[in-house]
């Protein structure tokens, strides 16, 4: 008897083979049948006529590692049809720590992924200090998905080096063999790879740029090298020109990065965008990046779906209008949201801003800028909306003003209404290029930062993106949907070495999503004040998740959390 049966679904394995019409059966956590088999007796099935049937998502790119402290349901992702979440990327995590320095790790958590640090602070029970310990505290919490980690460049250079290695002063040889032991020694315990970042765009909350930003050869090498004596681990990398700052940096980056991962036989994934400063750059990227592998290396360039956008409203960590006077003393004024609100919905406020005329040249220009790179978001959100319905676009053929649409947007939903600023991978004011990138054989998709950014950006629903855009709904290129499927589930999976899930095969571990794919949608983004301390973050669902399973057990039902918490830590030697 199977414990769970699921019939009739439209099966999309994760393998990138055909979509083919067959019955599911799980015992215990296990895939154990497919076929025909409807006469089969189960404890409970679930009817998927009409229903795609897909692995459950493997998102790699998160940053949960305080929230897995003190959360069980791990939202927004897990209403995602994600099943395991990869934490620890960017260079940024909570282990090791000396028992002095908490705040410190806090503060630069707080300024690279925007986590408001008096949520970290209550949500956080420290208890432990060196990497295994951090496990070894975890091993006993229950998720709604499972959890690998990894271990970060900044929080082992600030242990290894105090204040000498948060101010970024060069490691010695001493240091390097101090950090790479440590390193060594967290791969062993449990962790499925290191992370640093390069990028400038990341600094703690003081200014200061992430801990190993700026380290050179011999530590990122010595570091590195920690992963290839144990043999396993990904080396993941925020590298320096990731936002823009520096297109000749990004060359050298992929150079140092082939070597590396061709010296310790190990993957290495870094976060590919397009920006601005040379929007066709990824191309040269890609380019290099298949070279290296065919000479050796294992170089996997993690991409995003969908712009990397900002939402702006007024309760988000940046407004369209600070830099209007009156709203920017009813920010600092008002005692709660309440008084926020009837505030702002008052006519007076609207006229001071319809009406507000920039002090200087360099506030016009500041201005001018966002208004012709921000839309309306939309219902669903639109994140490829076309150039000419930026709210500048818009104002000039309707006759109002720029700055009375964005209020208007604003003033929606008793004063959430959020509008949409794309910062990144949208150059080119369309999307054209991510089908390009998502056609490059070694590209794994991630990016979605769940757990990050909670004031700025809600990018967690990037899987069901990929299927709803990139696969229906899109007008011009698009993925198939088996193609869509594989790379978040087999692709991201085996990266990480995570050989039991990412496929619906007999004998894999039974993560699987059951979505109604015709009516599979992404709802609003909304800004919520649920976390530790009243701290608020930005929250987005999905219609159209009718079932998502996790080691066999249902976790959600029609995008709602039954209950049910079967996830658990991952240590990385169960895979070896």
């Amino acid at each position: 008897m199977f414990d769970l049966l699921i019939t009739s679904g439209l099966i999309v394995d994760g393998l990138g083979g055909a979509p083919y019409r067959a019955d599911l059966g799980i015992e215990g956590t296990m895939i154990t049948a497919i076929g025909d088999l409807r006469d089969q007796p189960a404890r409970r099935s679930i009817d998927a006529a009409g229903k795609i049937v897909t692995p459950g998502w493997v998102d790699c790119h998160t940053h949960y590692d305080g929230q897995i402290t003190w959360d069980e349901v791990l939202a927004p992702t897990s209403v995602h049809g994600v099943t395991t979440i990869v934490t620890g990327n960017c260079g940024v995590g909570f282990a090791p720590v000396a028992p002095d320095r908490h705040q410190w790790l806090i503060e630069l958590m707080e300024g690279v992924e925007d986590i408001p640090g008096t949520a970290l602070a209550e949500g956080i029970t420290w208890g432990w200090e060196s990497f295994p310990e951090y496990l070894d505290g975890l091993d006993d919490a229950r998720w709604t998905m499972d959890v690998a980690t990894q271990v970060s460049h900044g929080a082992v250079r600030g242990y290894v080096m105090g204040d000498r290695g948060a101010r970024n002063e060069p490691a010695t040889a001493e240091d390097i063999a101090q950090m790479a032991a440590i390193v060594r020694e967290a791969i062993e315990a449990g962790a499925f790879g290191f992370s640093t970042s390069r990028t400038l765009a990341h600094r703690a909350l003081d200014g200061e740029p992430v801990p190993g930003t700026f380290a050179m050869a011999d530590e990122l090498f010595g570091l590195g090298r920690a992963l290839g004596s144990v043999g396993r681990g990904v080396y993941e990398v925020a590298p320096l020109g990731t936002a823009g700052e520096d297109a000749a940096g990004m060359r050298r980056e992929v150079e140092w990065m082939a070597e590396l991962s061709k010296e310790i036989g190990l993957p290495l994934t870094y976060a590919l965008l397009q920006t601005d400063a040379d929007p066709e750059l990824w191309r040269t990227l890609l380019e290099h990046s298949l070279k290296a592998n065919a000479d050796g290396a294992q170089l996997r360039p993690q991409v995003a779906g969908r712009p990397t956008g900002l939402l702006t409203g007024n309760f988000t960590t940046y407004s369209l209008f600070d830099a209007i006077p009156a709203y920017k003393a009813l920010r600092e004024s008002a005692a709660d949201e309440a008084a926020f609100v009837a505030g702002f919905t008052d006519a007076s406020m609207r006229d001071a801003i319809v009406s507000w005329e920039p002090a200087n040249d360099e506030e016009r220009i500041r201005m001018d800028g966002a208004l012709t790179s921000t839309f309306l978001l939309g219902t669903p959100p639109n994140y490829e909306p076309r150039a000419e319905d930026c709210l500048t676009g818009l104002a000039e053929r309707s006759g109002q003003s720029a700055m009375a649409i964005a209020y208007d947007a604003m003033a929606e939903h008793d004063g959430h209404g959020l509008l949409y600023l794309p910062i990144l991978n949208y150059s080119s004011r369309n999307l054209d290029h991510v089908a390009e990138l998502f056609a490059h054989p070694e590209v794994i998709s991630g990016l979605a930062d769940g757990g990050a950014h909670v004031g700025t950006i809600c990018d967690a629903s990037l899987p069901t993106y990929l299927l709803t855009h990139w696969t229906r709904d899109r007008d011009g290129a698009r993925l198939r949907l088996e193609e869509a499927v594989k790379k978040q589930t087999h692709d991201t999976a085996q990266l990480y070495g995570l050989t039991d899930r990412g496929r619906l095969t007999v004998g894999a571990l039974a993560d699987v999503n059951v979505i109604d794919y015709d009516a599979l949608t992404i709802t609003a983004p909304r800004v919520v004040q649920d976390l530790p301390a009243g701290g608020r973050r930005i929250l987005q669902g999905a219609t159209g998740y009718v079932a998502t399973i996790k080691s066999g057990t249902v976790t959600f039902e029609d995008g709602t959390h039954v209950g049910a918490l079967p996830g658990r830590l991952l240590r990385s030697g169960q895979f070896a």
